[in-house]
């Protein structure tokens, strides 16, 4: 077996309306496709896809999943304006060997990373 790719990433939400404004809004992704009568919305991140989904009562949000990075282009003005929207903080900035994250939740507690690679040398 031999995995090709990461297909998508999907995260559960409860109010679709209220994620989109975040997702969209706040974060600034850009719609690639709606599904599921608006239940399922896709996001083109680079070549990959962020999904938000309201499926169903078996696959809800949670703090303690998976969580997607998001690959920030300006790191400092991303978490000031996270910061300034007043969103909440599972882990403040900190920096690692090869790159700099935080840990944010969006309006249903799922965990997001913000993140940056250190130029490689």
């Amino acid at each position: 077996m031999k995995v090709k790719e990461i297909g998508f990433v999907a995260i559960p939400v409860t109010d679709v309306k209220r994620s989109r404004a975040f997702y969209e809004g706040l974060l600034g992704l850009q719609k690639s496709g709606e599904f599921m009568d608006g239940l399922w919305i896709e996001y083109g991140v680079g070549k990959d896809t962020l999904a938000i989904a309201n499926v169903g009562e078996t696959w809800t949000p949670s703090d303690q999943g998976t969580g997607a990075a998001l690959e920030m282009e300006d790191f400092d003005a991303a978490i000031a304006e996270l910061k300034k929207a007043n969103v909440t903080f599972a882990a403040e900035a900190f920096e690692t060997p090869v790159c700099h994250m935080a840990v944010i939740q969006d309006p249903d507690g799922n965990k997001l990373m913000i993140h940056k690679l250190k130029a490689l040398s």
